[in-house]
């Protein structure tokens, strides 16, 4: 039976996990990642993650601490003006349109736009490039046991990891989490997401652009363009049975009935990868940490895609651990450093969970006055223009 020893064991290898082993391993920390599948790497490729990710102004600091953002940046589409547009009258068409623009509130833009498959083909790629790293696709954990100065990890080659600190970055399901005894509190909404990417005739002009009239947000997020034609990336959030109907549907029916959601707003769109389905829900842990173990991405929270809260909040997390680890790195999966990691992030994932839960519920709505009532709600908010602007610093995470 094989043996390792090491600072560290991240247990999961999507975006968060690996983000989190390029971070400590560059820091000067032993890691050892772990995810029971290989990451897939290319578009083209089945099981290809076609979604993408907004990384927000904090999030680049991170990711530059890692040695990531050089490798991603060349790729990176910028998101400077956030567009909400309301289309919730008695026909789908735009009936109020608001522009959150980052020059309002700074010299640079909301964040950067990269396909998720990409994100681990460059990371997988980082990992390469550090010594102290041990990256382990196709094995997984079985069990985790926790003792006061480590915790002994199980996986399913059957070998043992012994690490003083195991992260938890292994999903909504986390079998790390189970393992350390952490609850969670779960809110479902009936909903399913459609992600895609289109090519369209009008250029986004680094514009990411939100749809609203029942069901969910229909929401455009640029990519860089492809063959000379302006692409975006598409989430569609709509009921579970509507979602399962759209899927179903040949190209040509469902390219028109996208058309009729996204009124268009960027000319006729047109499918330029195949249509993914994703489950919608709000889930958040009890505790950010137990003994040894510190969660981290969606084994600590869950939300809906809106505002590119999601691993902006992962990578949150990821930073106030990796600050505490590189202060006292003698304390490292400590009782107290364990607790501090709880109390730093806690308060605030539940805020952004309410307030996420919130706004996708207001999404929702069919019902024609409750649509009123959202576009008259959104109208007030963007027109005070304190209000805009502390609306936008707060979603971005700054004070």
């Amino acid at each position: 039976m094989t043996r390792t020893t090491t600072d560290i064991l991240i247990s999961g290898g999507g975006v968060a996990g690996l983000t989190a082993a390029a971070a400590f391993a560059s820091a000067g920390f032993d890691v050892v990642c772990v995810d029971p599948a290989h990451p897939v790497t290319s578009e083209e490729a089945e099981g290809a993650d076609l979604r993408s990710t907004a990384f927000l102004q904090p999030s680049v600091a991170v990711l530059e601490a890692a040695g990531l953002w050089s490798r991603l940046a060349p790729h990176a589409t910028a998101l400077q003006v956030m567009r909400i547009i309301d289309a919730g009258g008695a026909v789908p068409e735009p009936r109020l349109t608001k522009n959150f623009d980052a020059a309002d509130i700074g010299d640079q833009p909301f964040g950067w736009n990269l396909p998720n498959w990409l994100l681990r083909r460059e990371m997988v790629a980082r990992l390469e490039e550090l010594p102290n790293v041990d990256f382990r696709p196709g094995t997984g954990t079985v069990r985790m046991m926790t003792r006061t100065e480590e915790a002994r990890i199980s996986l399913t080659d059957g070998s043992n990891v012994r690490a003083r600190l195991v992260i938890a970055a292994d999903g909504r399901n986390s079998l790390m989490r189970q393992a350390a005894g952490i609850g969670v509190k779960t809110l479902r909404y009936g909903q399913k997401a459609l992600a895609f990417a289109v090519t369209h005739p009008v250029p986004h002009e680094n514009v990411s652009t939100e749809i609203h009239r029942s069901g969910g947000p229909f929401t455009l997020v640029p990519l860089p363009d492809k063959d000379g034609q302006p692409r975006s990336a598409v989430v569609w959030m709509d009921t579970g049975p509507e979602v399962t109907r759209l899927s179903a549907l040949p190209t040509e029916a469902f390219e028109a009935e996208m058309n009729l959601r996204s009124c268009q707003v960027l000319g006729p769109l047109r499918l330029a990868s195949r249509v993914t389905v994703w489950p919608i829900i709000s889930q958040i842990a009890e505790r950010m940490a137990g003994e040894r173990c510190a969660l981290i991405a969606e084994a600590a929270h869950v939300v809906p895609p809106i505002g590119a809260q999601g691993l902006n909040m992962s990578l949150a997390d990821l930073a106030a651990l990796l600050s505490l680890a590189q202060a006292t790195p003698e304390d490292l999966g400590s009782a107290r450093m364990m607790e501090r990691y709880h109390r730093m992030r806690h308060l605030e994932v539940q805020a952004r969970v309410t307030g996420i839960d919130m706004l996708n519920r207001a999404s929702m709505v069919g019902a024609q006055t409750l649509r009123d009532l959202r576009a008259t709600a959104l109208n007030a908010l963007y027109s005070a223009s304190p209000v805009r602007k502390t609306l936008m610093k707060a979603g971005l995470g700054m004070r």
